[in-house]
């Protein structure tokens, strides 16, 4: 099923070593807002840097792809130390192709991680790459965010 994630964890600091090595993976495409840190903070949310470091160690590659603008994700991602694709377009496949270009993997070797099923989950599936769904470090208040996490249940169940 196209909204159905292949994985799902609580958070990206869960990704591990070994979890890498038993799907056989190589690199990691990563959202941002609510996967990395919350909406507009421009700080990594707890743990998450040094994850970030203990994959970069391993030599998992990671790049950050956003529909956020260069604005927000370019300094939080060079505090990170890595590249990105901003104005990403998800579901749409341009993010993802940028970054699998910039990457040097092919994508049976990348994992797409998100918080949501409408941009990250979907648009990997179209791509018929594995995903892994991280629950939202914050949920967010406003209305259109209440409908979309309320539709998004469903994809969820037996996780």
């Amino acid at each position: 099923m196209i909204f159905k994630p292949t994985y799902i964890l609580k958070s990206v600091t869960e990704i591990s070593a070994d979890f890498m090595a038993e799907k056989n993976l190589k690199g990691l495409i990563l959202d941002l807002d609510n996967t990395l840190t919350t909406h507009n903070n421009p700080h990594p949310a707890e743990k998450v840097t040094d994850w970030i470091d203990k994959m970069k160690s391993i030599g998992i590659k990671m790049m950050i792809v956003s529909n956020n603008n260069s604005q927000r994700v370019t300094p939080f991602a060079k505090n990170l130390g890595l590249d990105f694709v901003a104005n990403g377009k998800k579901p749409l496949s341009t993010g993802f192709n940028k970054a699998q270009e910039i990457m040097n993997i092919p994508f049976s070797e990348i994992a797409i991680v998100g918080d949501q099923i409408f941009t990250d989950i979907l648009g990997a599936n179209l791509k018929r790459v594995r995903t892994i769904y991280v629950h939202p470090i914050e949920l967010e208040s406003t209305f259109f965010f209440k409908i979309k996490r309320f539709l998004e249940k469903p994809f969820l169940k037996g996780f």
